[in-house]
C-alpha cells in the first residue's frame, strides 16, 4: 500500500520511511505543503500523513484543500502541538486521526493500519482468497497452511492483489501503487515479480493460474471452483468473532471517529510492539537512529542559533514579526525532532520556548533573559548528546553487556536481568571494542589471575578492553566483579575507570541490582542550575564545569527562579547569597517548603566567608557551602559527591 508523507523534518522522514518500509508500505516523501498537494492530487495514495507546521502551505490548509476538492483518502496529522485546540482544528479540517510527537512507532503503525482498514472494502485484519492467507499485522503469508517466504516487493504485490481482488490490475496501476515516484521501473519488472510469486505459490500447492493474466488488461487472483477449497479450520476460527465491517468513512473529521480508530488499533499495536522489541531488530534500529542523529544534531544546533538570535534581538527591542515566526517554527521543529530520538528533557524545553513565542502578550524584552536561559540549556542538552541509547526510546529496554568467560556466572545472570527489565549480551574476554549497539551499562568479570598477573595475555586483553571503553565512552557506567577485594585490587580498578566493585561471592540478584543502580545514575544526567546575579561569574562557570560533563543552566534574575526550575528540573542547585529582590537563603526556604523540591540538593557558593552566613545557610536547608573564588575541580568534586550520595540513598 502506498503512503504520501508530507513532512519537513529530514530526520523524521528518514525514520518514518524506514519503519513504514519495514511494514511493507511504499512511501513518497515531500517537504512542503505545495509539493504535498502536487503529489496527492496527481498520484493515487492509500493514506496521507502530514505535519501540521509546513513551509508554503500548512497542514490544516492542505487538509482542507484535499477535502474541498473531494479527495476521500484517509489523512493522519502529525504535530508537536499537544493541545486540544490544535486537535480540534485538525479534525474539523477533515483529518481522520491525529498523533502528537513524539509518538511510539508501534502505536503510529497501528493507527495507520486502523485507518487503512476503515477505508478498505475489506476491513478484516486478515486477507484471504481460497487457501491463500495474508496477515498484514504480522506480514505472514501462507497457502493451505504452508508459509510462503517472500521478498518485500513480492509481499506487497500479493497484498495489492488480495486487497483489490475484484479488479484486474494493469501493469501501470501496479507500478504506481508499489513503487515510489522516485523509483519507477519498467513493465518488465512487474512481469518478473509476478513470475516469481507464481512459482512460490505453485510450490505451496496453488494452481499455476492462481495469479491469472487477462491479456492486454492486467492481472487478478483467480478464485477456485466451488467445492475445491481445502478445509482450513484455523482460518475459519479467526473469522468467527463477527467483527463489524466498516465502509470508507466520510471526511467530516468528527472526534468520535478518531477515538474509534484508537480502540481498533490496540491489538495491532501489541503485535507491532512485540516485533519491535526483538533484540536483533532493536539493535539495528538503534544503530540506524545513531547514524541519523549524527547528521541531525548539527541541524538542531542550527535551529538553536535561530532561536538565540531572535532572543538577542528581543532583548534589544528589534525583533521583527518574521523573526518571531521563524523562531517559533524552529522551536516547534526541535520539539518534534528531539522527541523522536527519546530526548525528553530537550523536547520539553523546546515546547516551553514554542509556547512563549506563540504568545504575543507574554513576548516582551523582560522575558528575553529567561527564554535565553532555557535556549542555552537546550543547546547544551543537544550538544552533549553524542549517543542515543536503547533505554531512551519509548518501550526500549536497557542493554547490559557482560564481559566474562565464566559460563556458570553468565548463565546465572540471564534470568535475573530479564526479570529486572534488561536485555543482556554475553561477550568473551577477547572481544573487540563494540561499536553498535552501545550498551547502557557494562559488567566485567575478573578472574583471580587477572588481578594477580595482569601481564598474562588473557588478563592483559581484559584490562585493555576495560580501558578502551573508559577512554572511548567516559560516561558509560562500568561494574567490576572480582574474586578478591584487596585494597590494591580495588585501587587499580578505580584508577582504570571502574565505577563499582563487587566480590564474586555476591548472588546474581545483587549483581543485577548494582547494574540497575549504575544505570539509573547514568540516565539521571547531571543537570546543574546556578542562580547568581554576577554575570561574569555565570559566564565562567559552565566553562569551569564542562570537563565533568555537567549540563549547566545559569540564571541571573532570581524572580524567574521557579519558572526556570520547573523547565530544567535540575539534579542539583547552586545558589548565591546576596542577590537583588530575593536572596539565596529565601530561595532555599521556598524549596524546602515545597514537597516536590524539598529533597533537591542545594549548594551555596558565596563571597561571604563569615560563620554566621554559613550557619544560616545550613539552617535554611543547605547541603553544602563553598566560598568564592573556587577552582573548577573543587566545585565539580563537591557536586559529584553530593549527587552520588543522593542517588545511593534513592536506590
Amino acid at each position: 500500500m502506498k503512503i504520501l508523507l508530507v513532512e519537513d523534518d529530514e530526520a523524521l522522514i528518514a525514520i518514518l520511511t524506514r519503519n513504514l518500509a519495514a511494514q511493507h508500505y511504499v512511501v513518497d516523501a515531500v517537504q512542503d505543503g505545495e509539493m504535498g498537494w502536487s503529489y496527492g492530487s496527481t498520484f493515487e495514495y492509500d493514506l496521507i500523513v502530514l505535519d501540521l507546521v509546513l513551509p508554503k502551505l500548512d497542514g490544516i490548509s492542505l487538509c482542507q484543500r484535499f477535502r474541498a476538492e473531494g479527495y476521500t483518502t484517509p489523512i493522519l496529522l502529525l504535530t508537536a502541538q499537544d493541545n486540544s485546540t490544535a486537535k480540534v482544528q485538525g479534525l474539523d479540517a477533515g483529518a481522520d486521526d491525529y498523533v502528537v510527537k513524539p509518538f511510539d512507532q508501534a502505536e503510529l503503525i497501528a493507527r495507520i493500519r486502523a485507518l487503512l482498514r476503515r477505508g478498505s472494502t475489506q476491513p478484516f485484519p486478515l486477507l484471504t482468497c481460497g487457501n491463500l492467507l495474508l496477515d498484514p499485522s504480522t506480514c505472514e503469508v501462507s497457502y493451505g497452511g504452508q508459509p510462503l517466504v517472500l521478498t518485500t516487493k513480492e509481499y506487497e504485490l500479493l497484498e495489492l492483489l488480495l486487497r483489490d481482488s475484484q479488479h484486474v490490475l494493469s501493469t501501470d496501476e501496479i507500478l504506481d501503487r508499489l513503487w515510489s515516484s522516485e523509483k519507477f521501473p519498467s513493465e518488465a519488472t512487474v512481469r518478473s515479480h509476478i513470475r516469481r510469486v507464481r512459482h512460490k505459490l505453485v510450490a505451496a500447492g496453488a494452481p499455476p493460474d492462481f495469479i491469472a493474466t487477462l491479456h492486454g488488461r492486467g492481472y487478478y487472483l483467480k478464485a477456485l471452483e466451488p467445492g475445491a477449497d481445502i478445509e482450513a479450520p484455523a482460518f475459519n476460527a479467526r473469522f468467527s468473532s463477527n467483527e463489524p465491517t466498516s465502509s470508507r468513512h466520510s471526511s467530516s473529521g468528527d472526534s468520535s471517529a478518531a477515538i474509534d480508530i484508537l480502540s481498533e488499533a490496540l491489538p495491532a499495536a501489541d503485535q507491532a510492539l512485540s516485533a519491535r522489541l526483538q533484540p536483533e531488530s532493536q539493535q539495528q534500529y538503534l544503530a540506524f537512529l545513531n547514524e541519523t542523529w549524527r547528521t541531525t544534531q548539527p541541524k538542531c544546533l542550527e535551529q538553536i542559533g535561530i532561536l538565540l538570535q531572535a532572543l538577542t534581538d528581543l532583548q534589544d527591542d528589534r525583533l521583527s514579526r518574521q523573526q518571531q515566526t521563524q523562531a517559533q517554527q524552529a522551536a516547534h521543529k526541535l520539539a518534534g525532532t528531539l522527541g523522536i530520538f527519546g530526548l525528553t528533557q530537550a523536547m520539553h524545553l523546546s515546547r516551553q520556548l514554542e509556547n512563549w513565542l506563540c504568545s504575543s502578550e507574554a513576548l516582551h524584552s523582560k522575558q528575553a533573559d529567561l527564554m535565553q536561559t532555557l535556549a542555552i540549556a537546550l543547546q547544551q542538552e543537544i550538544a552533549n548528546t553524542q549517543t542515543i541509547r536503547s533505554s531512551q526510546l519509548p518501550g526500549g529496554l536497557p542493554l547490559l553487556l557482560v564481559v566474562s568467560a565464566d559460563v556458570e556466572f553468565n548463565q546465572s545472570l540471564v534470568p535475573v536481568a530479564i526479570d529486572r527489565g534488561m536485555r543482556i549480551k554475553i561477550a568473551p574476554n577477547e572481544m573487540a571494542l563494540v561499536e553498535e549497539p552501545l550498551p547502557d551499562v557494562i559488567l566485567f568479570r575478573f578472574p583471580p589471575h587477572a588481578l594477580d598477573e595482569p601481564d598474562r595475555p588473557d588478563a592483559s586483553e581484559l584490562w585493555q578492553t576495560l580501558q578502551a571503553y573508559v577512554h572511548r565512552y567516559p560516561t558509560l557506567p562500568i561494574l567490576v566483579v572480582g574474586d578478591r577485594g584487596e585494597l590494591s585490587d580495588r585501587l587499580k580498578i578505580v584508577r582504570s575507570g571502574g565505577n563499582f566493585f563487587l566480590e564474586s561471592s555476591v548472588v546474581p540478584d545483587q549483581v543485577i541490582s548494582a547494574a540497575v543502580r549504575l544505570l539509573h545514575s547514568s540516565n539521571l544526567s547531571a543537570r546543574v542550575m546556578i542562580v547568581d546575579d554576577d554575570q561574569n561569574w555565570l559566564h565562567m562557570l559552565p566553562t569551569l564545569l564542562k570537563p565533568w560533563g555537567f549540563k549547566v543552566t545559569t540564571l541571573a534574575d532570581p524572580q524567574q527562579f521557579l519558572t526556570v526550575l520547573q523547565a530544567v528540573t535540575p539534579d542539583l542547585l547552586v545558589l548565591d547569597v546576596d542577590m537583588p529582590h530575593i536572596n539565596g537563603f529565601e530561595l532555599c526556604q521556598i524549596l524546602r517548603s515545597d514537597p516536590d523540591w524539598q529533597r533537591l540538593p542545594v549548594l551555596f557558593l558565596s563571597v561571604l566567608t563569615d560563620a554566621a552566613s554559613q550557619s544560616q545557610a545550613f539552617k535554611v536547608g543547605a547541603d553544602d557551602y563553598l566560598c568564592k573564588p573556587i577552582m573548577g575541580i573543587e566545585l565539580a568534586n563537591r557536586i559529584l559527591r553530593r549527587l552520588q550520595r543522593v542517588r545511593a540513598w534513592a536506590s
